[in-house]
């Protein structure tokens, strides 16, 4: 569906870089340069959404080819108040649940949106990851218990592909089944897709892009995945586990071929290489708790992909890590409602100039854009 494009609303941009590794430190008005890792928020992006839509928690964002911003929202989590106008009777006028897929053009403007139950499709429960791949098709995860699929469409919303099973798991070693999918992502030069297969299993698994044909399987550090350790809660203090802690929750490729895994709950990165080789790991605010602090995993688009971006919805927050040492050198970000902070914040994904659109769930429910400075 096109959408004219709304007038231009007046730019208001705040800075909000706080450096260091400290909790929700205060936002600066003069952000200081640390080699591209400046942001500012945008508070006019994107425009007003047409239709009379609004949007639930947003679990996946991407950035495709033509630099349009794609995000994955669940107009399951909206509330009666939130979505009034659909209400049987309606209780307010205000709103309509706009469609889970949403795609932005650079400016903000809704070009088109579909999928929902109402599309035609079997529809997750639970709408969890988004990845544009090189040929601009979309994939979506889906985490509900009842799920367990990874579904590829093409830029219009035609199913392609399905990968699993509904509403059929088999294990952390099942080479035909998911559990819970959390995210993905696509090599375009093997044809393969890598699975973070995350909230019921302890694994990345990997798939032909075109047939959905099994490839190769890993839990952490490059070993067997074992659904039958009990892996107890999460210490701080005690020796790293050998095991991947649901949720397992993203998986981003670099140039270079190298894997990074978000163990989000032991908040830590993991790298591999493309055939499971553990590389080396990395911990982020690690005496984090609960919800932990590895969120998602994104990379800048410089040709060395020198940065790597980790939204932390526990800490409200988004790091900057220098991508060969995996050192955190900055953060932005912190806990509210205003533009620039954050409620959960979920997702991060960068377009081809290094501005970053981070994603909320929880109460969140928004996408955000920050420009680099």
């Amino acid at each position: 569906m096109k959408v004219d494009s709304l007038a231009a609303a007046t730019l208001v941009i705040g800075a909000v870089l706080v450096l260091g590794v400290s909790g929700c430190g205060p936002s600066t008005a003069n952000p200081p340069s640390t080699g591209g890792t400046s942001f500012e928020v945008d508070p006019s992006w994107p425009r007003p959404l047409p239709n009379n839509w609004i949007i639930g928690q947003v679990a996946g964002a991407a950035v495709d080819s033509r630099d349009h911003v794609w995000i994955l929202h669940r107009p399951g989590s909206l509330t009666e108040n939130e979505a009034g106008a659909v209400q049987d009777p309606p209780i307010s006028s205000c709103c309509v649940p706009a469609p889970p897929v949403i795609e932005f053009d650079p400016d903000g403007n809704v070009i088109q949106a579909w999928g929902g139950p109402d599309s035609g499709e079997r529809w997750p429960e639970s709408e969890h990851g988004l990845f544009v791949d090189h040929e601009d098709n979309v994939w979506l995860a889906s985490s509900a218990p009842q799920d367990h699929v990874v579904l590829k469409f093409d830029r219009n919303g035609r199913r392609l592909l399905t990968i699993g099973e509904w509403g059929v798991t088999g294990g952390s070693n099942d080479t035909v089944h998911l559990g819970r999918p959390a995210d993905i992502a696509v090599d375009s030069a093997a044809n393969e897709v890598y699975v973070a297969d995350g909230y019921g299993n302890r694994r990345i698994i990997v798939f032909d892009s075109r047939t959905g044909e099994y490839k190769r399987h890993w839990g952490a550090y490059g070993e067997p995945p074992d659904d039958d350790k009990e892996l107890g809660p999460y210490d701080p203090d005690a020796p790293p586990i050998r095991s991947f802690r649901s949720p397992m929750h993203a998986v981003r490729l670099a140039n270079d071929g190298l894997v990074y895994a978000a163990d989000r709950v032991n908040n830590r990165i993991q790298v591999f290489r493309k055939d499971g080789t553990f590389v080396q790991e990395a911990f982020i605010a690690r005496r984090t708790l609960s919800t932990g602090s590895v969120w998602d995993i994104e990379l800048s688009p410089d040709p060395e992909q020198t940065y790597v971006y980790v939204p932390d919805g526990a800490n409200m927050k988004v790091w900057i890590l220098e991508r060969q040492s995996l050192e955190v050198i900055g953060s932005f970000g912190r806990g509210g409602r205003n533009a620039g902070q954050f409620n959960w914040v979920h997702n991060v994904a960068a377009d081809s100039d290094g501005n970053l659109y981070t994603t909320e769930v929880n109460t969140g429910k928004r996408v955000q854009r920050f420009v680099r400075r």
